[in-house]
């Protein structure tokens, strides 16, 4: 799967979404199980091109949005400002022309 995102992310008109990651984690899910799939998104893809997801209702399926919210602010917080931005709106206004 990896392999596979890596190949999407090679061609420039793809962007990626993170979102649905907590909805197929284990219920007992920490930052560390999610971590890597937020890292090799970004990794592969840039912060020019990925957008935040809350995945509301399907979320709810192992956390609340809140606790979803929460965790994906914990896992970029070594990100800048601006990185963060782009994350969680500034992309989406771009790709989705809103």
């Amino acid at each position: 799967m990896a392999r596979d995102i890596a190949a999407l992310a090679a061609r420039p008109n793809v962007a990626a979404k993170i979102s649905g990651i907590v909805a197929y984690a284990k219920p007992d899910w920490t930052l560390d199980d999610l971590r890597p799939f937020v890292e090799h998104i970004i990794a592969c893809f840039g912060w020019d091109r990925v957008v935040w997801g809350s995945d509301h209702p399907v979320c709810t399926l192992t956390a609340n949005l809140e606790r979803w919210v929460a965790a994906t602010r914990e896992l970029v917080a070594g990100a800048s400002q601006d990185e963060q931005s782009k994350l969680f709106h500034r992309n989406a206004e771009r790709i989705y022309q809103l």
